[in-house]
């Protein structure tokens, strides 16, 4: 892949002054290999195998930093679902697996570990059943795994068992981690039609028709596409703002792909794909939030949020398209309300709320993320905004995920500080009307008639 001297300099300038990285290089681990009869084989097998294979991730990704001048901010590491792989164990508890995936990451100097997982679509299998049961305690006793269970798929429909045993984990997760504001819960993630190569955590695994190991590369750089879309002149039309947020989408891939695969040919690991995600964080100037506003809204979550948002989701796509063939992930603009700045002070100022959020999520890559609600939000309740959510992703025949926090002793107006990339969250007003004989009916929603394409 050449460059040119314009190229070059741009990039620097971007890196610089606009706050460009690399969000994330994610390895995906296979530990299809690591069952066994019991828990504490299993853990150690998995262990060992991490130790093994993620053992260049960090001194590489430090040396593709230094020499082309990138930041690479997150070194990640995901892997098979951990339901699959516990299966064969005879104990029910998987919480010493996440204790040596944890021992494991912070040796490697791995950021976050991704994969303490199951994927319950169409219903439970006895390990599936181990595996939301020791959550909560596998995400209150480790600092580096993230959980995730895709509940629902446009295929299958929504498993409403899994959705109303998430909203009492999730609960169970959150008072746990009191503490810390219930910063478990922010480490859970429950999906609609889940990517097997997401480099993103916190619901990255590494899927079952994954290879052996893969990179896969999380770009960034919503401070970059705001200062395009700053710098067009007042009176460009919305076609002009999509061109100039796909030419920079197109440039930020190019850095991606170039950083993913000579990072592939180093660790001697296939190259899996680029997710095209503008990923916020809460620092000044790297925000989705401020994009949405350039292009015209005084606060995001005003009238014509979702239309600037699906402008900006699709030129995103487009863009990146052209510059790689291997898009994969999530792909398109995440609306993590605690990572970003502008959508902080969109939610304290009002302008945003948890039913607008739902709305955005429609036309965005995701779903309802890092959004801190009361504590004493019911567990129903919160069932019954994830089903909200699945139900938008299995209709549309896209990905969507609710990462909710209910905030241990907190109230609407609020805040929680979880510090770091996750950042801090105003508490958000839940609607107060009741949704529990709803939430408490079970049984599977069927698939839409959409599903129906061969």
């Amino acid at each position: 892949m050449n460059f040119t001297r314009d190229e070059i300099i741009e990039t620097i300038r971007m890196v610089q002054a606009e706050q460009l990285d690399i969000r994330t290089i994610t390895l995906g681990i296979s530990l299809r290999d690591c069952s066994g009869p019991s828990v504490s084989y299993t853990a150690r097998k998995i262990y060992d195998k991490l130790m093994e294979r993620g053992s260049e991730l960090v001194p590489i990704a430090l040396q593709l930093e230094k020499e082309f001048g990138i930041p690479i901010v997150n070194k990640r590491i995901s892997v098979t679902p951990i339901a699959l792989v516990a299966e064969s164990c005879s104990e029910s508890d998987y919480a010493p697996i996440a204790s040596a995936m944890d021992r494991a990451a912070a040796e490697l100097g791995i950021d976050f570990i991704g994969g303490f997982s199951a994927l319950v679509q169409k219903g439970f299998t006895p390990g599936d059943m181990n595996l939301l049961n020791s959550i909560p305690e596998a995400l209150s006793s480790t600092l580096r795994v993230c959980a995730s269970v895709n509940a629902a798929t446009t295929k299958a429909g929504i498993n409403m068992d899994a959705v109303q045993a998430m909203g009492s984990i999730i609960k169970k997760t959150a008072r746990l981690t009191e503490k810390e504001d219930g910063i478990g819960a922010a480490k859970l993630v429950v999906f609609a039609n889940a990517p097997d190569d997401n480099p993103f955590m916190a619901g990255a695994f590494h899927g079952p028709g994954e290879p052996e190991s893969a990179i896969n590369v999380g770009i960034s750089g919503p401070g970059v596409v705001n200062t395009v879309v700053s710098n067009l002149p007042k009176d460009a039309d919305l076609g002009e703002v999509s061109e100039a947020i796909k030419r920079m989408a197109f440039k930020i891939t190019r850095v991606g792909e170039l950083i993913g695969r000579e990072a592939s040919r180093r660790l001697g690991v296939p190259f899996g794909i680029i997710d095209l995600s503008l990923a916020p964080t809460p620092s000044v100037g790297d925000s989705v939030a401020n994009i949405l506003e350039a292009i015209g809204l005084e606060r995001c979550g005003a009238p014509g949020t979702t239309a600037a948002l699906a402008l900006l989701n699709d030129a995103v796509k487009k863009g990146g398209a052209m510059a790689t063939s291997y898009v994969g992930g999530l792909s398109g603009a995440f609306i993590p309300v605690s990572e970003d700045a502008g959508m902080i002070r969109a939610a304290v100022d009002g302008a945003l709320t948890l039913e607008k959020l739902e709305a955005m999520t429609c036309v965005c890559s995701v779903g309802l993320d890092m959004i801190a609600v009361p504590g004493d939000t019911s567990a129903q309740t919160i069932t019954a905004i994830i089903a909200d959510e699945m139900a938008i992703g299995v209709i549309n025949k896209k990905t969507t995920a609710v990462r909710i926090i209910p905030a241990p002793g907190k109230k609407a107006g609020d805040f929680v500080e979880f510090g770091g990339l996750l950042g801090r969250a105003p508490v958000m007003p839940v609607n107060p009307f009741d949704s529990s004989v709803f939430a408490r009916r079970g049984g599977q929603i069927p698939p839409p008639i959409q599903s129906l394409t061969n």
